[in-house]
């Protein structure tokens, strides 16, 4: 039977659909074709801009040999990642307890009930590094599953049972999230910095967009230095290392060693969505340049390189161009010196920290910015006419998924970098893919996943679609005064009450709904990685609307609940809770609502003052719920600091205004 992955909406899947491997798409019809074959299922999972798996495709997958033991031996089932993630979760829990790590191209061997009985990651074509070749493993498991059926049936059990049991969610009642929690998990965060270079931990180095931001709040509320230049001496250095595109915009998606130097080219709409948000913040915060400057390429990146036509943002870009890593990114100081001539280049290549030995490979350097060129007009003609140079050359592929919860983390950074940078143009773009996400993936009142081409796809949203659109339709209100979008995002928030939440632990949440496709586990992680929990963003959503919202206690009780869920977290594994940590520091501060009657420049200045994660609208009396019974004072405009709805004294300046909120 022919392969049948043409067809499928997934980049990553049509990429394979050429291969001689007889793959499927996930679904009944694949397992009943294993429990009528009585083979077990080989399942693949990867995702468009890994790497890896482009590797193991061109050793493994685009060879018949190879491709006639796997089509003879197995059901052959193809998952994109990003249009799975149940199935990667419950997968890659099962690999990690196997395999001892985790990663992708994700290699799983399956009962045909779905039941993992033996998994790995990346398998060579010839046997290397004490790992055999892929071919010796398929036969190997071929063999077993023959002769020895019983003990695969044993062992697969034996996983089944523990995947159910570590999906046991977080217990209810976890403790008080307090000042005191955020301070003690600040403390434990700081521990854990890499002085040197800055970020944690050592190679490979990952951006900590979320504990980031977490920072950046409590640094707003304690206002400890040691916190500031933490999060500062990170964002400095991943801004002037090679993992930010010196010329384009946009950050990689983590460094190979623990300096930011050579990255892992692959550009995913999440982190620079994440990291838009952390940097604008950032740049409010502190009133520095560089933030600002990383905040506006960092957006003019997503708007030039990852807005689909059809509308909403695709996924990523691809690490290789042309199956070569770097590819379009990497110089020589000869090539400077073709582009730029014999001054200039030389010049950026002292700039840019290009070396005759090179960064790279090859004697090629990736560009980094080690300090500030003292003539910035020299640097800001340089980087453009390496920049047009640059787009001559080869470029990567790009993954046109519009995944719903990355399109709402850009929508929430998008507005609000907007709104607090002057920027009226990204409240725009915000707006619109908030609408294209409202139009196109809202399906009979339920979101579905993701979409190609402006075709949307049959897998259904998680619980971390609702809770990022949900906080991103607020984001949209705030920036905008329009107060449809409330209504949209509370009809949102009621499905994953509805869906996600665990009737019987309050305060945990699955991460898939209770009426989608029976796994062999139900997957739930509240753990913060590269990008936030549902859990998180849920419950971030939960307590945005339950300071827009005064006549629905469900939503603070929900997020209250949650909140106390996470105690355990940031209090034993704080590097673990970065978006709890963000989500708690607003609702430590009230969380701050601030309402302003008539606009203007007093509303500028709330979007310039207030804290991360304060709700900030303008608007007339009246006109959103925020502004409800809240008059001008004498005809001028007026704002109100409030907490829960209840509100400071009304104040009509700039400069009160501001020191109302220095308080907060």
């Amino acid at each position: 039977m022919a392969n049948r992955l043409a067809d499928a909406l997934s980049p990553y899947l049509r990429q394979h659909a050429d291969n001689p491997v007889h793959w499927r798409e996930w679904g009944e019809e694949a397992l009943a074709e294993a429990r009528e074959r009585d083979v077990p299922i080989l399942l693949s999972v990867g995702y468009a801009a890994c790497h890896w798996c482009h590797v193991m495709a061109h050793e493994s997958f685009e060879d018949d040999a190879t491709a006639a033991v796997m089509n003879e031996n197995f059901v052959c089932i193809k998952v994109d990642r990003e249009e799975r993630p149940d199935i990667d979760a419950i997968y890659m829990n099962a690999t990690v307890a196997m395999a001892g790590h985790g990663g992708w191209p994700m290699t799983c061997f399956l009962t045909p009930e779905g039941a993992p009985f033996y998994c790995g990651t990346y398998y060579p074509n010839t046997p290397r590094g004490g790992m055999p070749s892929f071919v010796q493993l398929l036969e190997a498991i071929a063999e077993t599953w023959r002769t020895r059926r019983d003990e695969v049936a044993q062992a697969a059990a034996g996983v089944v049972t523990e995947l159910q049991r570590s999906s046991g969610g977080l217990p209810a009642g976890g403790g008080s999230v307090d000042a005191a929690l955020l301070d003690a998990a600040a403390d434990t965060i700081a521990r854990d910095e890499d002085r040197d270079h800055g970020g944690f931990g050592g190679a490979p180095k990952f951006p900590p967009s979320n504990l980031l931001e977490g920072l950046l709040r409590g640094y707003e509320r304690t206002r400890s230095a040691d916190t500031l230049g933490l999060v500062e001496r990170t964002a400095w250095a991943m801004a002037r290392g090679g993992i930010y595109d010196q010329l384009g915009g946009g950050f990689a998606r983590y460094s190979v060693d623990a300096g930011w130097v050579v990255p892992h080219f692959e550009k995913m709409l999440y982190d620079n969505a994440l990291l838009l948000r952390m940097y604008a913040h950032l740049a409010r915060v502190t009133g520095a340049e560089l933030p600002r400057r990383v905040a506006e390429e960092t957006a003019e990146f997503l708007l030039r390189d990852l807005l689909a036509e059809e509308g909403g943002f695709t996924s990523a870009l691809d690490a290789d161009t042309g199956g070569v890593e770097g590819l379009t990114y990497v110089w020589t100081p000869e090539q400077l010196e073709e582009i730029l001539g014999t001054d200039d280049g030389r010049w950026a290549a002292t700039v840019f920290a290009v070396t005759e030995e090179g960064t790279f490979e090859h004697g090629a350097s990736v560009l980094q910015l080690p300090g500030d060129a003292e003539d910035s007009a020299r640097l800001a003609d340089v980087r453009a006419r390496l920049f047009a140079a640059r787009t001559e050359r080869p470029q990567p592929g790009r993954d046109g998924k519009v995944v719903t919860a990355w399109n709402a983390f850009a929508i929430t950074a998008l507005a609000e970098a907007g709104a607090a940078l002057g920027e009226p143009a990204w409240i725009d773009a915000a707006t619109d893919c908030a609408q294209v996400l409202l139009d196109r993936h809202l399906v009979g009142g339920r979101l579905r996943r993701a979409s190609l081409g402006g075709v949307v796809g049959a897998p259904a949203g998680v619980l971390e679609d609702y809770g990022a659109l949900v906080t991103a339709l607020l984001a949209v209100h705030q920036a905008t005064g329009e107060v449809s979008w409330v209504a949209h995002a509370r009809a949102l928030a009621d499905v994953a009450l509805e869906q996600f939440a665990d009737p019987e632990r309050p305060g945990s949440w699955f991460d898939t709904a209770h009426d989608a496709e029976s796994l062999v586990a139900r997957p739930r992680d509240p753990i913060d990685g590269a990008t936030p929990s549902g859990a998180s963003l849920i419950t971030e959503a939960l307590l945005g609307l339950s300071a827009l919202v005064h006549d629905d206690s469900r939503y603070a009780d929900a997020a209250a609940m949650s909140l106390s869920a996470s105690a355990i977290l940031l209090d034993r594994v704080p590097r673990a809770a970065g978006h709890w940590l963000t989500v708690a520091e607003a609702a430590v501060r009230g969380p701050v609502q601030v309402g302003v009657v008539g606009g203007g420049e007093l509303l500028d200045a709330a979007r310039r003052f207030a804290p991360g994660g304060a709700l900030v609208v303008g608007g007339e009396s009246d006109s959103s719920p925020l502004l409800v019974g809240r008059p001008r004072v004498e005809g001028a405009p007026t704002a109100y600091v409030c907490r829960g709805f209840v509100c400071d004294r009304p104040v009509t300046t700039v400069e009160e205004l501001r020191e109302a909120l220095s308080v907060v």
